[in-house]
């Protein structure tokens, strides 16, 4: 009797509940599956959906590019999982990233997940689209021309050389990566949203930190109740709304349409003006803090990597260094930098290519996809979200020999534009590329010669693992030990 009690128990308790569990799975999985579009005859790519509901997210954020090096190993270039509550196919390789790109507005539209959107703000840039989507734009790119980015130098100067001083004073080690994104956050804070530096150092902790906790928040399930992970991104947002309107406010009480140059967030505010719009300051304060993420993010991260592969390949810091020679040898003056000397630096061009082939910032794009269509002999369903990789198609580029290693030199010899279009997109593609990307390249020019004719430096603990949230970062924050560079 005792025996067929606990037997029972057993099978109540555990076996049960662990059977419920795999059917609710399968059945999960068949629903997914009955989603597909039966007018479309090309089955749906392979792949797996995960748990109910959640699908593989948990997995995505613990794991992140494990997780996804795992499942192309696995299914290809072309996949089905569930993300962020949505059936999702991600898709990686240059010939379809292609079809992706170039399909905006015909096959598929730009669609961040829930949380993103959430917020970041419907009336950003990467979330609005057509019309609205061009005028946004244009209002931005006006703050990122070459004139705009000249005249940005000598402040991103002034910020790369405070922080690279104070690097060197220390006798203890530097954690690079959140020096670097207290360095791009006061660059972005004065140069893309006009806050004076006197502003910054009132409230720079207290943004930082506030800025930590919404990137940290961004990819969440969304679910906004009290301590879940949206709750913490929106509390930490709202923080920085507050700020960001105490600038707007002020710049429009001071605004007077005759500077001959205006920040990107005046840009806005001007566009808003011009095109008749009414004002929505809310409008304004979502698409400054997209600009602060994206402007301050991604460099951040990208500037880490730099310090990392030079840290790790001393042979490119002596090339580097013999270019600056070069350079002031023919009347080049690196300690007054403009858009024409910075232009002139070929490797240390390269340095930056290859740094962002090897670790791009951001790992990938969504969209969703608009009507039901064929992709490499797959379905992609209507409504599914897409997601194209940057890292993967990276890593599976043809045009690139000797993928693991770096070697800045193989950007030296000009690569055709139509081999590589697609095989090395660390900005993106189409129409939603990347609109920052040429004060990305200016900004990351100006911290390797700041830094390479200032210091050496010592990776402490080697080559670190790398992992992504949203950026790409190492998890030891890379504790680097800088010395003074004395040249002869």
């Amino acid at each position: 009797m005792a025996l067929s009690t606990l037997l029972a128990t057993l099978l109540c308790t555990i076996v049960l509940p662990v059977l419920l569990f795999l059917v609710a799975v399968k059945l999960w999985e068949v629903y997914i599956i009955r989603s597909r579009d039966p007018s479309c005859r090309s089955p749906l790519p392979p792949g797996s959906m995960g748990l109910p509901f959640i699908g593989e997210t948990l997995q995505l954020i613990l794991q992140r590019r494990k997780f996804l090096r795992m499942k192309r190993q696995k299914y290809g270039y072309i996949y089905r999982t569930h993300l962020f509550g949505n059936p999702t196919v991600r898709v990686s390789g240059a010939d379809n990233v292609r079809q992706i790109l170039l399909g905006e507005h015909r096959l598929v539209s730009v669609q961040w997940p829930a949380s993103v959107r959430t917020i970041l703000g419907s009336d950003t840039l990467s979330n609005v689209h057509g019309a609205l989507h061009k005028t946004k734009k244009k209002a931005i790119m006006r703050a990122f021309s070459r004139e705009a980015l000249e005249l940005y130098i000598p402040v991103i100067q002034e910020e790369v050389q405070a922080s690279v001083k104070g690097w060197l004073a220390r006798d203890s080690c530097v954690l690079v990566y959140p020096e670097m994104k207290r360095l791009m956050f006061r660059i972005a804070m004065r140069i893309l949203l006009g806050f004076e530096p006197e502003q910054i150092k009132t409230d720079e902790q207290q943004l930082v930190e506030a800025f930590e906790e919404m990137i940290k928040n961004l990819f969440s399930l969304p679910i906004d109740v009290p301590f879940s992970g949206l709750y913490r991104g929106l509390k930490a947002r709202n923080f920085i709304h507050s700020k960001i309107e105490e600038n707007i406010k002020k710049k429009v009480l001071e605004s007077d349409g005759g500077s001959n140059h205006r920040d990107a967030l005046q840009q806005l505010i001007d566009s808003s003006k011009k095109n008749g719009e009414p004002f929505s300051m809310q409008a304004i304060k979502e698409s400054a803090t997209e600009l602060l993420f994206g402007g301050h993010e991604t460099t951040a991260s990208t500037a880490t990597s730099l310090v990392m592969f030079l840290g790790l390949n001393p042979e490119v810091v002596d090339r580097l260094r013999q270019e600056l020679v070069d350079k002031e040898e023919h009347g080049m003056d690196i300690r007054n930098l403009d858009i024409k000397s910075l232009e002139q630096l070929k490797y240390t061009g390269c340095v930056i290519k290859e740094t962002l082939r090897i670790n791009p910032p951001v790992p990938g794009g969504f969209r969703v996809a608009l009507k039901t269509f064929e992709l490499n002999g797959y379905q992609i369903p209507k409504g599914w979200n897409v997601i194209y990789s940057i890292c993967d198609t990276h890593d599976v580029a043809e045009i690139f020999p000797n993928k693991e290693d770096f070697q800045p030199e193989r950007f030296m010899t000009e690569i055709s534009a139509d081999s590589s279009r697609f095989q090395y997109i660390p900005f993106g593609g189409g129409s939603r590329m990347c609109v920052g990307k040429e004060f990305a390249k200016v900004l990351l020019k100006i911290f390797l010669v700041e830094v390479v004719t200032k210091c050496h430096w010592t990776l402490l603990n080697g080559l670190p693992t790398m992992k992504t949230g949203p950026t790409v970062y190492p998890v030891d924050n890379l504790p680097t030990k800088f010395t003074s560079y004395l040249q002869n």
